[in-house]
């Protein structure tokens, strides 16, 4: 199932195909443009005005063009009323050149579009779908919406101890649990680069007339070439949260989401979207937006041909050195596609850890990776990438294998039966309801209170309402040890765990 939607149902269409709509126009680039030629004196919000109360430290730092193109939407982009439609001319813009019916500009990220998703779809105590290996923002979904979890277990690969999307026939045995499901949640990519099957699982929800959104945070580039794995909307999903600043070239926190056909209302997702949103957007987030989506729809094909080109020599180069070892066959079985652009390392023929690879890149080679596990790293390449950053990189590895490093800690990891946990609330009413914090020791078998999450990739290995069990807290705990980072824990130290209390 591909297409766009039309009113004859999903119209085939080919990415990089564009509808009428003249897309060498940037409403939010032409209206910040057209704020500085006019010569507004602003006094409303920032407060920093243009940048002239700016630290002189902070504008060496930043620059000061970062506080010149930071304009507030409103009386300023556009006027009081929004009456130049500035924001959502750029949002029809986008939809178009991506195949959506609608598209929403998200300035907290795709975390905050992936709650304005779930809300859309599910409400308190209603049940959904969702990938046990979610990000920890879906968590924050469910702890916010008081929606009721029904998990789908992703494929886990036992032996490279990592998980990938779920498959159709894992998701049709969690719709037979739970028949009264509001719909799926499905997360793909991975941050490994895996992808899951999103026609299959969309049909299947379809023909259940249920929702499929898709946290595709890590795939914004995807409908912009064909040698790229398939993308949410032309395989059919209902909903779609993409991260721009992830794989695109927006600023941090610059993420859409979209939507197409009639089983959500594009008017209760703006609802759910200013409930949680900001009201002072910047307009640094939608001005990069903008320029991306002309970017993408003019020069997209090229640009990713060549990112292509570039990462397969990498791969080669780095899969050639010993001691490494660059995933992709090994995904083959449990995958649907993978995004060659996420190239996977496997560094334990060195004898070390990801952890201390990525320490040892950053601090000795100036080199930075996107994700590090107990024998991996992730290095990220986007159509940015040219042959100098790309022989920074191989030129780090090479020096890497070279390195004196202290053998890794252990880290026990749990066999996938040992991380699935047992939901004994909700994620709400555990997070919010009276809770304590004891010794690590004493919380096993406790209701757990807070998240767990190993980060990146950042889905946690323990939610709010699951109990807690000796194996997992053990992975948690050495994998601490080894350099494993669990960001949200209220105590960093893991020592003491906060759980429901008794």
């Amino acid at each position: 199932m591909s297409g766009y939607p039309g009113r004859g149902g999903l119209i085939p269409r080919p990415r990089g195909h564009f509808r009428s709509m003249d897309h060498s126009r940037a409403p939010a680039l032409e209206a910040l443009r057209e704020f500085h030629e006019r010569g507004y004196v602003p006094f409303n919000p920032p407060g920093h005005k243009q940048g002239r109360g700016v630290d002189e430290d902070v504008l060496d730092a930043v620059g000061e063009s970062v506080f010149t193109a930071d304009v507030i939407s409103v009386n300023g982009l556009d006027d009081r009323l929004s009456r130049q439609g500035v924001l959502s001319r750029a949002q029809e813009l986008m939809a178009d050149a991506v195949g959506a019916e609608h598209t929403f500009f998200s300035t907290c990220g795709s975390s905050l579009s992936v709650k304005s998703a779930m809300l859309a779809v599910a409400g308190p105590h209603e049940k959904l779908l969702v990938a046990r290996h979610a990000h920890k923002s879906v968590i924050s979904g469910l702890i916010v919406s008081g929606v009721e979890p029904v998990w789908v277990d992703p494929r886990w690969d036992a032996e490279q101890h990592l998980s990938h999307p779920p498959g159709v026939d894992e998701v049709r045995d969690a719709f037979d649990r739970a028949p009264e499901a509001k719909g799926m949640l499905l997360v793909t990519p991975t941050d490994y680069g895996t992808c899951g099957d999103i026609a299959a699982i969309a049909e299947l929800c379809h023909e259940r007339d249920r929702t499929l959104i898709v946290d595709e945070a890590w795939g914004a580039h995807l409908p912009f070439h064909d040698d790229l794995p398939p993308w949410a909307m032309n395989a059919g999903a209902d909903l779609c949260v993409t991260s721009v600043h992830k794989m695109g070239s927006a600023v941090e926190q610059s993420s859409v989401f979209h939507l197409q056909g009639d089983r959500v209302d594009p008017a209760v997702l703006k609802a759910r979207e200013d409930l949680l949103g900001t009201t002072s957007a910047t307009s640094l987030v939608y001005a990069t937006l903008d320029g991306w989506r002309r970017q993408m729809v003019q020069h997209g094909k090229e640009l990713l041909s060549a990112a292509l080109e570039l990462v397969h020599s990498v791969r080669a180069r780095l899969d050639g050195m010993p001691g490494l070892r660059v995933l992709a066959e090994e995904f083959a079985e449990l995958t649907s596609s993978y995004d060659p652009l996420k190239v996977v390392v496997d560094v334990s023929g060195l004898g070390i850890s990801g952890y201390q690879a990525a320490d040892w890149l950053r601090e000795h080679q100036c080199v930075t990776v996107g994700l590090s596990d107990h024998r991996r790293v992730v290095a990220q390449f986007t159509y940015a990438d040219r042959e100098e950053t790309a022989e920074a990189l191989v030129s780090a590895f090479e020096a890497l294998g070279g390195a004196k490093l202290p053998e890794p800690k252990p880290v026990d990891l749990p066999t996938p039966d040992e991380l699935r946990l047992e939901t004994a609330m909700l994620p709400r009413d555990a997070f919010f309801g009276p809770a304590e914090q004891v010794p690590a020791e004493q919380a096993v078998g406790r209701v757990a209170a807070e998240m767990l999450t190993p980060y990146p990739p950042g889905a946690p290995a323990v939610v709010p309402g699951e109990v807690i069990t000796r194996d997992v807290l053990s992975y948690l705990r050495s994998g601490l040890a080894a350099g494993m980072s669990v960001p949200d824990a209220a105590d960093s130290s893991l020592d003491t765990i906060r759980v429901v209390a008794k």
